[in-house]
């Protein structure tokens, strides 16, 4: 029966047992091709050197880099919402957890794949990344935060997998229970023989709170690092002490966005609608309206601190980006931001989906904007007059950011087709349980 415990297995894996909506496979070929485009710029950058994108003195970081702080940034609300939010016994995450670890991971995974084509040539200088002793005893500088970047995402990936994971295991035996033969086999294998003690639950209950309770700290630690690429140089429009909280506040502002871009329609396609209901939903703009409201405040403290400082360059800077040569980049991601979101006040409005939506998409790319806009307008305008310059985006730079988002999709579209979309046993725990001497019975009808 609908509804019920018995049957919540039933509804959760309708969609890795049945064909799926055919919006799912046109979503797929859609992430598939925006992959191939990437793919084949990656390669013409790779044969042709970074000479075919638009980075130059001043400007080194471009929209790679800008692609690389908003995809981390998109990785942080799946573990808000599985950490932090079940060590604060929120209910109505246990329907939308899982699609944001999923969603978390692949982001993290998108992000890192940045550095990578910043580099060039990848085959040369990508492994120089990571300290590790060689012949030439060469180290890398401790002291420099893009290292500190590589240790918080590795570090970030590897703790999201686990939690993520570990997650998945009592899933994956239920799946196991279901099937025959190979896949059977397979499943065994990924879920380490779960059965489902008392022991095992109890071990398993340990250690996903110990997971959510490391997995917490890094919340707020990996995009304060990612901030300090900026503010821990001179430059002006950059060096400042808000960055950290304010770049947290926004990574958390585009992942809940993201994740209700993604939920949205994955529920229609695998047919879950009555396992995310829409009052989950409206939980998720809630979250997605306070961070915003952050975001906003940490705006408006951004430009009182430039003009109360009195330093001329700094308050310069912050003029041109709102009156400059690129002040259509900062209005988009005001309004986008802070202003489009103000509609989820309304009861209303946060219960019509399609709107929601909407204004979800508008604040990713407002967060996009927001990334582009800080990296760019700061190093356009260095103390070097001579160096003054303007920098557009070219094709190649748009075509790795098509496919960035194409990667990203693609294997999340992957594991919605193989994998329960929602965690059956954490909806298990909030269900309604029968009153005792009515198992049987209930148990009877269904």
């Amino acid at each position: 029966m609908k509804g019920s415990i018995s049957g919540i297995n039933e509804q959760i894996l309708i969609g890795t047992g049945t064909k799926p909506e055919k919006t799912y496979y046109i979503a797929l070929a859609i992430a598939v091709f925006c992959l191939l485009i990437g793919a084949v710029a990656w390669a013409i950058e790779i044969i042709y050197g970074m000479g075919v994108t638009g980075l130059n003195s001043p400007v080194y970081w471009g929209v790679l880099i800008t692609n690389f702080v908003f995809w981390v940034g998109i990785g942080h609300a799946g573990t808000l919402i599985s950490a932090i939010l079940f060590l604060f016994r929120a209910k109505w995450r246990n329907s939308i957890n899982r699609s944001a670890e999923a969603m978390t991971v692949f982001a993290v995974i998108t992000a890192g794949l940045f550095p990578l084509i910043h580099v060039g040539r990848v085959w040369l200088a990508a492994y120089w990344m990571m300290p590790f002793p060689n012949t030439n005893n060469l180290w890398v500088n401790f002291r420099s935060p893009l290292i500190w970047d590589v240790f918080a995402i590795s570090t970030y990936l590897t703790v999201s997998l686990l939690f993520w994971y570990m997650g998945l295991v009592p899933d994956i035996a239920a799946m196991r229970d279901r099937v025959t033969g190979f896949k059977r086999l397979l499943f065994g294998f990924m879920s380490f023989g779960w059965r489902g003690t008392l022991r095992e639950w109890h071990h398993y209950e340990v250690g996903y709170g110990f997971l959510a309770a490391l997995a917490t700290p890094l919340v707020l630690s990996v995009h304060s690092i990612v901030s300090w690429d900026f503010a821990m140089s001179m430059q002006p429009g950059w060096h400042t002490t808000i960055f950290p909280p304010y770049f947290v506040a926004g990574a958390i502002l585009s992942g809940c966005a993201m994740v209700y871009s993604l939920v949205l329609p994955l529920r229609h396609m695998f047919r879950l609608e009555e396992i995310i209901k829409a009052e989950h939903l409206e939980a998720l703009i809630k979250l997605t309206l306070l961070t915003s409201t952050i975001v906003a405040y940490a705006y408006g403290v951004e430009f009182f601190v430039a003009w109360y400082s009195g330093n001329e360059f700094e308050w310069a800077i912050f003029q041109k980006r709102a009156t400059g040569p690129y002040c259509f980049y900062f209005w988009v991601m005001v309004f986008c931001n802070c202003l489009f979101p103000l509609a989820f006040w309304s009861k209303r409005v946060r219960y019509n989906q399609t709107i929601c939506f909407i204004i979800c998409l508008l604040v990713n790319v407002g967060m996009w904007f927001e990334r582009y806009n800080i990296i760019v307008s700061s190093l356009v305008e260095d103390f070097l007059p001579s160096n003054w310059g303007h920098y557009e985006p070219r094709l190649i730079e748009i075509a790795l950011t098509v496919g960035s988002f194409g990667w990203f999709f693609t294997w999340l579209l992957i594991f919605c087709r193989f994998f329960p979309l929602v965690s059956m046993s954490e909806v298990k725990l909030i269900m309604p349980k029968p009153l005792r001497g009515d198992g049987a019975s209930a148990a009877q009808k269904h």
